[in-house]
């Protein structure tokens, strides 16, 4: 085992940092202003509907027991049934699982393919004119807001150039990943801006670093000491930043698919937001905060794999 014994005892690490996360989105979500039970009922309802209403989903029990509640079906494998909807939360969720998925994994495949030839270009090429545009093409790339560059992506490609869909979801696979080009685009954007400078300064470190020197020294071509050891001991840092990204990339998933219609969870929380359904938005906050303790115990098994001198 070694290396990778954390592995046995990461997972007994992120019990606390769930647990802290269930609170905090707890006291979140009842804190949103508002009656979940007046909503639902509309303007015109009275006092008893609303009784029966709160009654029903336990909303009249004060606020901790309403949180043992919570913790007890989370124990459970539940999270409550969505007030709007009257299904179970997590059968809502996981219908609506599947566009935010395969947006996440196609924009960190899109970053990926731009962030390594512009990080790798600019770094070989240092101080030169492709390092200046590559530079300053990624620093642009950090202030522009993901909604923003959707809707300017939506102009030109769907407007303008009528190549792709403006919004929407599809039904076949072929359509379906059609109507992903543009929103992964608008995610890989922003999240290719920032790896492409953290990659460009690792690569610059490792060009001049001890062992690049002694495989030159060795007689071993450029090409390999770039391929055997720069970019690997490179991508080290890149994949933990990566990791950390994939988490913000999860939460921004929300305006993205705001912007181009997608039914996945983050237009579902938006809109369990706004008509105060607590299950619902405690919910689909509990799978993207454990989707994000996932990812970043997968990069640390990757790090590790990666590169043998670093222990977890």
């Amino acid at each position: 085992m070694g290396r990778f014994s954390f592995i046995l005892r990461r997972p007994l690490q992120l019990l606390p940092v769930l647990f802290g996360i269930s609170v905090i989105t707890f006291v979140l979500v009842h804190s949103i202003p508002g009656d979940p039970a007046r909503t639902l009922l509309g303007p015109r309802s009275t006092p008893a509907a609303i009784e029966r209403i709160r009654e029903q989903f336990g909303l009249n029990e004060p606020l901790w027991v309403q949180y043992v509640y919570f913790v007890k079906n989370l124990v459970h494998g539940e999270m409550g049934k969505s007030i709007l909807y009257k299904v179970d939360s997590l059968k809502l969720i996981a219908s609506r699982i599947e566009p935010t998925l395969f947006l996440v994994l196609g924009a960190v495949v899109l970053a990926l393919l731009i962030a390594v030839p512009l990080a790798t270009a600019s770094a070989r090429n240092r101080g030169g004119p492709i390092d200046h545009i590559i530079r300053l093409l990624s620093t642009a790339g950090l202030g522009f807001p993901p909604f923003w560059l959707g809707i300017m992506l939506i102009l030109l490609f769907s407007v303008q150039l009528d190549l792709v869909p403006v919004s929407g979801y599809g039904r076949t696979v072929l359509d379906k990943l059609h109507h992903l080009i543009l929103p992964c685009l608008t995610a890989a954007l922003a999240l290719s801006a920032v790896l492409t400078r953290n990659l460009r300064a690792s690569i610059l470190a490792e060009l001049n670093s001890d062992q690049a020197m002694a495989a030159r020294a060795r007689g071993l071509p450029e090409s390999q000491v770039y391929w055997r050891h720069v970019m690997p001991n490179s991508l080290v840092p890149t994949i933990n930043l990566l990791a950390v990204n994939i988490g913000w990339l999860i939460s921004g998933s929300v305006v993205i698919e705001t912007v181009f219609a997608l039914p996945g969870m983050g237009q579902l929380l938006v809109r369990a937001i706004f008509t105060r359904d607590y299950m619902i938005v405690q919910a689909v906050a509990m799978v993207f905060a454990c989707a994000t303790v996932c990812v970043n115990f997968l990069a640390d098994i990757l790090t590790v794999a990666v590169d043998p001198r670093i222990k977890l």
